[in-house]
């Protein structure tokens, strides 16, 4: 990066800073040429995810930049060509977020970028014959420490993990109720590994010609492993839960865009006036803008609802008596609130700002929150129809472990109300509707979906979809979903893949450096990392 740095001080002389600025201008353009292959390879996994879709993509999309990598001519530029691969990816999946937070997703993208360094530096060291086994391991594995860790709430938290690419193919999902998503993402990448090394093994250089009569037992050993690990989620295809009672009839209310928290309440309610009595009806987030508790008249149009059409799930974005801010899950019934729940893991820049003293200038140059909202403590299980159901908010949709805490406290069936109103017409809402079949996978409970302007949707306890309703439309969808009983795998044991990952990727970084310091000399003032980039590059080199 010291390429596109600014140069500190002033001689005085104008011609001279000027003759400075265009060298800096100069440099940075040189910079980005030379990392835009990075920067493009990581941009093209994306297209993996709704809207575009292209799902089939995913199992080849990262290919490029593993060879990308694996032709770097040290590991220190490897692992360059990483960073700027994940920081790529970070830019093209949450590009929707430009008009709100603005130079935030540049930040983001840096910092969250970095942690595809060592992913590069993998690809480079191992991505070569005689290692096939060790990189179809250990690159995936860095891979997903670099996911698991970009995954924390402040790093904007797991939105686009690659797994969840995989959304309408239950066959492959089913890998998640083993493992959570993380499983999905490790077959994954582990496929578009062996399809590197089938490549890397006719060509050891970039531009070197295979020689004639090379041995194809290499290649085809990385194709017939790749077919294994794509065949692994068919291979797990099984139900692991059972139906606990009757249907539930559910129905999800979509008021489209409307302008005002009036006009929006008004919207939910004529739409629900119009519905079949069911057992339970669910609002999008933020759907009554006012505090209900200081608002007898709207809490009593509400009761009203829930008397005449089942149980009311609605949303509540407002300040309470003391000025606080919370977005609640208000389940009202024909006497009023049964119970509360209040959003617990809130959207970084949207909804609160990480280290606001520092970054809090990002309010003048964006829509970022003004002001933290108050996250709640803990999840809350509801009731109705003689089911047990955790609800949840939003931005919570893209945490495997909320929906696993549900889950385990009782839950038969997810629910989750949405807004995504803010990124009409972008990927954001559709990618969003789609974490839904992922979490009822993981889970094998059956997942509902209410979003104020789409996408609204229900999903089975195998993550089938039943429901889906898009942007565009307004109106309301009833659907019938089977509360589920028993537990996955992944209910039982939670994130121990990406513990494994972790381990695993550690455990090659520490040979690595032993191989560097057979010794153990800890009293060097070397990094780590230069560690493992000399060791690889004593190696590459002997080669």
């Amino acid at each position: 990066m010291r390429a596109a740095a600014e140069v500190i001080g002033s001689s005085g002389d104008p011609s001279a800073d000027g003759g400075r600025s265009v060298t800096r201008r100069a440099r940075a353009l040189a910079l980005l040429r030379r990392r835009a292959p990075a920067l493009v390879a990581g941009a093209l996994p994306v297209l993996a995810f709704p809207r575009p879709g292209l799902d089939w993509l995913a199992w080849v999309a990262l290919t490029p930049g593993l060879l990308l990598a694996r032709s770097a001519p040290t590991g220190r530029e490897a692992a360059k060509r990483g960073w700027w691969f994940g920081a790529g990816f970070i830019l093209a999946a949450l590009y929707w977020l430009f008009p709100t937070v603005g130079p935030g997703v540049l930040l983001l993208a840096v910092a969250a970028g970095a942690l595809w360094a060592p992913w590069g530096y993998a690809a480079w060291a191992l991505l070569r014959p005689g290692r096939l086994i060790a990189a179809v391991v250990v690159v995936p594995s860095v891979w997903l420490a670099a996911e698991w860790g970009r995954s924390w709430q402040s790093l904007g938290g797991p939105w686009a993990l690659y797994g969840a690419t995989q959304w309408r193919h239950p066959a492959v999902l089913s890998l998640a109720s083993v493992g959570g998503v993380w499983l999905v993402t490790f077959a994954l990448v582990a496929v578009n590994t062996a399809l590197a090394i089938a490549a890397g093994a006719w060509f050891r250089r970039a531009g070197d010609t295979p020689p004639a009569g090379r041995p194809v037992r290499r290649p085809l050993a990385a194709v017939l492993l790749a077919a294994l690990i794509a065949a692994a989620g068919p291979l797990t295809y099984r139900s692991w839960s059972a139906p606990a009672g009757r249907p539930l009839k559910v129905a999800l209310v979509q008021p489209g865009v409307v302008v005002g928290a009036g006009t929006r309440f008004d919207a939910g309610e004529r739409i629900t006036a119009a519905l079949p009595r069911v057992d339970l009806v669910v609002w999008g987030e933020s759907s009554v803008g006012f505090d209900l508790r200081r608002r007898p008249d709207l809490m009593a149009r509400l009761t009203a609802l829930a008397r005449a059409h089942g149980p009311l799930l609605v949303n509540e974005d407002a300040r309470d008596a003391t000025g606080r801010i919370s977005k609640s899950a208000v389940l009202i019934g024909p006497d009023g609130e049964r119970a509360r729940y209040v959003k617990n893991r809130l959207v970084p820049f949207g909804e609160y700002i990480p280290l606001r003293t520092t970054l809090g200038w990002l309010t003048r140059v964006s829509k970022a929150a003004d002001q933290n909202r108050v996250p709640g403590t803990g999840v809350v299980m509801m009731r109705a129809g003689a089911v047990d159901f955790g609800p949840l908010i939003c931005f919570e949709s893209t945490f495997p472990d909320l929906a696993r805490t549900v889950v385990n406290r009782g839950a038969r069936v997810l629910v989750y109300e949405s807004a995504t109103s803010t990124f009409q017409g972008s990927w954001a809402p559709p990618q969003h509707a789609s974490l839904g079949a992922v979490r009822a996978a993981e889970t094998g409970r059956p997942a509902v979906q209410a979003a104020l302007t789409g996408v609204s949707a229900a999903f089975d306890e195998r993550g089938r979809r039943i429901a889906w309703m898009d942007t565009p439309r307004r109106g309301s969808v009833v659907v019938e979903v089977t509360p589920s009983r028993g537990r996955t795998p992944y209910d039982r044991y939670g994130d121990y893949v990406p513990w494994l990952a972790v381990v695993i990727a550690a455990g090659a970084g520490l040979q690595a450096w032993r191989r560097r310091h057979p010794r153990g000399r800890s009293g060097r003032s070397d990094s780590f990392l230069r560690g493992m980039r000399s060791g690889a590059s004593d190696e590459h080199e002997a080669q």
